[in-house]
C-alpha cells in the first residue's frame, strides 16, 4: 500500500509542479496560490514557485524511496526522518490553506493537501 500511496503522491506533486510552472510563466491563476492576492504572480512569488517545484521533487523522491519504489537517494535512518518531515509539512499546509483569504485556494488546495497528508502518512508509517 505504501508504494501505491507514494506513486499517487508523486503524480499529485507532478501536477502541482506543472501548476507552479504555469504561475512562473505568468498564467493568471494566482488566485489559487500564495494567498490569492495576485492574478499574475510578482517576481518574489515566482521565485517561491521555483522553490516549491524543487521541494515537490525532493518530497516525491523521499517518499518514493521510503516506499521502496525507487533507489535514487542514499539510504539510512535519515530517510525515515525525512518522510516524517514531509508528513509534517503537509499537516501544516492544511490549516495554512484553510485560512487563505482566497476562496479558490481554500476550496482547491485544502482538500488537495489533506490528501497529500494522508498519503504521506501511509508512506511514513510503512502501511
Amino acid at each position: 500500500m505504501s508504494a501505491v500511496a507514494a506513486i499517487a503522491i508523486a503524480v499529485i506533486l507532478a501536477g502541482l509542479a506543472v501548476f507552479q510552472a504555469t504561475l512562473i510563466a505568468g498564467a493568471p491563476l494566482g488566485r489559487f496560490a500564495w494567498g490569492g492576492q495576485h492574478e499574475r504572480l510578482p517576481t518574489p512569488l515566482r521565485v517561491g514557485s521555483v522553490v516549491s517545484i524543487a521541494l515537490y521533487a525532493g518530497f516525491a523522491a523521499v517518499l518514493l524511496q521510503q516506499a521502496g519504489v525507487i533507489a535514487l537517494l542514499p539510504g539510512g535512518a535519515w530517510l525515515g526522518i525525512a518522510a516524517w518531515v514531509v508528513v509534517g509539512y503537509c499537516a501544516l499546509g492544511i490549516p495554512m490553506n484553510a485560512i487563505s483569504r482566497s476562496a479558490p485556494e481554500r476550496l482547491t488546495m485544502t482538500p488537495l493537501v489533506t490528501v497529500l497528508f494522508a498519503l504521506s502518512l501511509v508512506v511514513a508509517l510503512g502501511l
